[in-house]
């Protein structure tokens, strides 16, 4: 894929920790934290790093009032 080309955070399924906290604006360690928290509710381990479900990380925000 060419530079034009990449996807936004917001087409994305998947994304990782420092696209997450930039998404939703949320620093590095705070979303580095919930995703190891939650491994199986928003997040997965993947090899070596954390990836995080959109959607899924969507839904849980908006049931929280705080992180």
């Amino acid at each position: 894929m060419t530079e034009n080309n990449k996807l936004l955070p917001g087409d994305k399924y998947m994304l990782t920790i420092k696209e997450a906290s930039e998404y939703f604006n949320i620093g590095v360690k705070k979303m580095r934290r919930l995703a190891e928290e939650h491994t199986g509710d928003f997040s997965i381990y993947s090899g070596n790093r954390y990836l995080i479900i959109r959607v899924k990380l969507e839904e849980f925000l908006l049931s929280t009032s705080a992180i």
